[in-house]
């Protein structure tokens, strides 16, 4: 059965609103596999787990049509409130149940959300939805990420590890798929033609508030605060200022890089 972490419509405004897009690296990795492949010319894009749209977006870029799906209603919302591109459309369904006709995709990808699903009935729907020739893309970001901020980077992560090593103690079990980068799930995709690359590095342009609002938008922190909303409150405000503190300004619109490691699991079916 898939887990369901972001349903709430509060928790879908804070991902639409602070969650990146897929780091220029982990794209350049995907559309070179494509073209190898000679899946760049993709008809039918299917981005499953899609959130608020920030992968489907990015795949908009590149090909003909492309459909975002996710089980939460507030995340599809957010998505169709989002900006609008005349070849995107979202649905609201599981990612076990795929409303597409058997050999009917091109591409099916995901991006931070596969370790979610139920995996066994998320690969059976690949491998029948997925035409022969057609390709699988599942990334996540890892959770050893890191700041760069001039000459104090170190310190600057520092800070931010404390607030989130912490805020990590509230993670669910699936977690640990991604804490062994995606093992599993390359195990589990039914195509031999496939591989795993664990360390597609990311420098994401963000600021102070934009890096602790992707922390609030995670789901480890949505637990702590359902645990114990004063000290979580307490503690992103907290983080923030030392984090300001250690970079020497005041605003917290202050750019900062937010460096990320993803792991990335390709696979093509046989023609």
């Amino acid at each position: 059965m898939a887990t369901q972490m972001f349903e709430a419509k509060g928790h879908a405004a804070i991902y639409q609103k602070y969650r990146f897009a897929p780091g220029k690296e982990l794209q350049r990795t995907i559309l070179s596999y494509l073209r190898e492949k000679g899946t760049n010319a993709a008809e039918l894009v299917v981005d499953v787990g899609c959130g608020s749209g920030q992968g489907t977006r990015f795949l908009a870029e590149h090909f003909k049509k492309v459909v975002g799906t996710d089980i939460s209603e507030a995340q599809i919302q957010e998505a169709r409130e989002g900006p609008s591109l005349p070849n995107v459309s979202y649905l609201v369904c599981p990612a076990e149940e795929l409303p597409f006709k058997d050999a009917s995709v091109d591409l099916l990808t995901s991006f931070t959300a596969a370790h979610w699903f139920d995996l066994e009935k998320f690969m059976r729907e690949a491998k029948r939805v997925v035409r022969p020739g057609g390709c699988v893309a599942i990334s996540t970001y890892t959770v050893d990420m890191s700041l760069c901020y001039g000459k104090c980077s170190e310190k600057l992560t520092q800070v931010f590890r404390e607030l989130w090593d912490l805020v990590l103690t509230y993670s669910h079990q699936r977690i640990k798929l991604v804490l062994e980068d995606y093992k599993e799930i390359f195990e589990a995709l039914p195509f031999p033609d496939k591989k795993r690359i664990t360390d597609i590095l990311d420098k994401i342009p963000m600021t102070v508030a934009g890096v602790l609002g992707y922390l609030e938008s995670s789901s480890p922190y949505q637990a702590f605060l359902k645990s114990d909303p004063e000290a979580a409150k307490s503690l992103l405000q907290e983080t923030e200022k030392r984090m300001l503190e250690v970079m020497g300004v005041s605003s917290r619109e202050t750019p900062v890089e937010f460096c990320v490691r993803h792991v990335c699991v390709l696979g093509c079916k046989a023609r």
